[in-house]
């Protein structure tokens, strides 16, 4: 029987020039990347070409990246440097994020005494921006808000432009657990300034078990993994060289082919949705994952209603 997968929400195969890209550095690239003989210096050149081009694609400065186990590292990285050592009081999030954003705050919560407000959401999932501006506006306590930029279970994509201009206007902190929209859809960073992004490279066609954090200069990184002084000082233990490289890899392929990639997929759930309209007569969908427009992926915070969509795990 021939096998379909369709859980690239979950995880996506590794495109097989990763696998080559791997293949070649787990031989030939051994070395430890802090040490400091011709091994472990190539390693190491190897690992800051990849966070200079991962910086590029973002257009951030390549100290902002740093090198992680997983988007659920990086964003506790983040979230904890926030309340501890960046002066956060408050975090306005949704019930609708991650466990590794919402288990995290819940810990915060419970550990730091942190005030934590939970945006209101509209019936398809939406994040209600009136709602988001007045939270903002009834308190004066330093401010984080965190929310996801394309869901992982409903695939509703924010709109990240009106969240950053609340978040500017009313002097607040922006990190967003970007995970499922990295790869998928541009960022650029000087024209929609994140302060915090998380990414993981399984979700794009790269290895399991790496990703990266992306922290806009000015806010000292301090480790919650503690034992050496890899990734400037923000991670402890020795970096995963080979999936470094294929994730930077992987990033690179994705966006090259970022317009036919969508192209295909929204073909592949414009065909699937008309099936399941045939074949099961009142079939809903959750969110806004029921349109298959294209308007969505104009640019890095183009947003439409009914945009989203979680088949094959695009937005």
């Amino acid at each position: 029987m021939q096998k379909i997968y369709l859980d690239n929400a979950a995880t996506t195969p590794l495109d097989e020039e990763v696998i080559r890209e791997m293949a070649f550095h787990l031989r030939e690239h051994f070395g430890n990347p802090s040490s400091t003989h011709e091994f472990g210096r190539k390693a190491r050149a190897l690992i800051e070409t990849a966070r200079k081009d991962i910086a590029r694609h973002f257009r951030c400065q390549p100290s902002e990246v740093i090198f992680t186990a997983g988007g659920s590292e990086a964003d506790n990285l983040i979230l904890y440097n926030a309340i501890h050592f960046w002066g956060v009081k408050r975090v306005i999030s949704s019930e609708i994020e991650h466990h590794a954003v919402l288990h995290t705050l819940e810990d915060l919560q419970r550990t730091s005494g942190l005030a934590l407000e939970m945006v209101r959401l509209d019936a398809e999932g939406d994040v209600d921006l009136e709602d988001l501006e007045n939270l903002l506006k009834s308190s004066e306590e330093p401010t984080l808000v965190s929310l996801m930029q394309v869901n992982n279970e409903i695939g509703n994509i924010l709109d990240l432009d009106g969240v950053i201009a609340l978040c500017r206007k009313y002097k607040a902190l922006f990190h967003s657990d970007t995970v499922q929209g990295i790869g998928h859809v541009e960022f650029d960073l000087l024209s929609s300034p994140i302060d915090f992004m998380a990414a993981s490279a399984h979700k794009f066609h790269g290895p399991k078990g790496v990703g990266f954090a992306i922290i806009k200069k000015g806010h000292g990184v301090h480790p919650i993994i503690h034992g050496g002084d890899q990734e400037m000082g923000a991670r402890a233990g020795t970096e995963n060289t080979h999936g470094i490289v294929g994730m930077s890899k992987a990033l690179q392929l994705a966006l090259e082919n970022l317009e036919s990639d969508r192209e295909q997929v929204l073909g592949i759930k414009r065909y699937f949705m008309e099936q399941l309209q045939e074949k099961i007569p009142g079939v809903t969908w959750n969110g806004r994952s029921g349109a298959c427009s294209l308007g969505a992926y104009e640019n890095s915070t183009a947003y439409e209603p009914g945009s989203g969509s979680t088949i094959m795990g695009y937005p």
